[in-house]
């Protein structure tokens, strides 16, 4: 019985649902002796619904206490909170003629108020046989028909459940509006043993493949790892090679600079000695072109004479002296190199003789 129910009749209630889900019944005899009436007890979790003559009464009862011929009048109550339904060892044939057993299905549901009276009128009050029981066989074999065992057992087993749920759901709009199908529970398929023992050593298979290709992958990432360890290490190395390079480069540069800086000096210095030499040559030139005078020519010639200490007198020596004029630009130019051989070195003790060149 899917409520919970009081009778204080001679008369126990029916036996209701095959889950017997929370129904009971009490037949006190001794307590009340008023038989003209019967008075039944339902709880807020049932509706009631009577029965007169055996005829399905158009009313139906609200939870509470309420009063009915004994022997006429029956009722039955029907749960419409939600319940679970609960289909057991459902067989399953697959595409490939494998039968499989499911161990337990549960459909989750509950039923409207308002759609009581014209289910019981149609499916009776123990209506889950022909709407849930009766469906979820059907349903699930011909889910399993146009199914290999790979796919009922393995691939498609997620969505069975969801499958069921919308096919219930679907065909109850139709044929009983107000039963609403809330969740599906499939429990896993029981298969022949040895076909068990086939997917459990496949299972097993996989799941070395699984460790191997775990394994496979750590190797290959610490291999990655190595690699980009030794990839930073040699970066970091041409890196600080680079900047040792550069530093070295930028020190042979600065000892460029310093040495063009140097050598731009030294340069500088000598073209500046150089010129402060060729300038005093110069004056020096111009200034012995100022003395060259006859006057001064003629007093260095007696300057030269009288410095020496010896004088020679013979016919190899006819002409000391020249008085013509080229011969007096050579002796120039020769006492000229005298004075400047002076000035330079000082005067020799020895006789220095004037050559006239003719």
């Amino acid at each position: 019985m899917r409520g919970t129910s009081v009778s204080t009749t001679g008369e126990t209630g029916p036996a209701g649902s095959p889950r017997g889900e929370g129904a009971w019944s009490l037949a006190p005899r001794p307590l009340l002796t008023v038989p003209p009436l019967s008075l039944s007890l339902s709880l807020s979790l049932s509706l009631p619904f009577l029965r007169s003559g055996g005829a399905l009464l158009t009313s139906t009862s609200g939870p509470g206490f309420h009063l009915m011929l004994p022997f006429i009048t029956s009722y039955k109550s029907v749960q419409t909170t939600l319940q679970t339904d609960e289909v057991k060892n459902v067989p399953c044939g697959t595409s490939g003629g494998v039968m499989i057993y499911f161990d337990r299905i549960e459909v989750v549901n509950f039923l409207i108020q308002s759609a009581v009276y014209d289910i019981v009128k149609n499916y009776t009050a123990d209506y889950d046989k022909a709407l849930i029981f009766n469906k979820i066989h059907h349903e699930l074999n011909q889910f399993c028909s146009v199914h290999t065992l790979q796919e009922v057992y393995i691939e498609l087993f997620d969505q069975i459940d969801e499958n069921l749920k919308l096919a219930l759901q679907q065909d109850l709009t139709t044929m009983a509006p107000g039963l609403i199908i809330q969740a599906v529970r499939v429990t896993k398929p029981n298969i022949p043993e040895t076909i068990r023992r086939n997917y459990e050593l496949m299972e097993s298979e996989k799941t070395k493949l699984l460790i191997a290709a775990q394994k496979q992958k750590v190797v290959e990432k610490e291999a990655e790892t190595e690699r980009k360890k030794a990839l930073i290490e040699a970066e970091k190395i041409a890196q600080v090679a680079e900047i040792t390079y550069g530093q070295k480069v930028m020190e042979k540069e600065t000892e460029k600079r310093i040495s063009e800086i140097e050598d731009a000096a030294f340069l500088a210095r000598e073209k500046a000695r150089a010129d402060a030499e060729c300038y005093t040559a110069m004056k020096v030139a111009e200034a012995n072109k100022l003395k060259l005078t006859p006057e001064y020519l003629q007093l260095m010639k007696y300057k030269a004479i009288a410095a020496n200490s010896k004088i020679y007198f013979g016919k190899d020596i006819p002409n000391m002296f020249m008085d013509s004029a080229g011969s007096q630009s050579k002796s120039a130019e020769g006492l000229a190199e005298g004075i400047q051989e002076e000035d330079g070195a000082g005067a020799s003790e020895d006789t220095k003789l004037l050559h006239n060149i003719n």
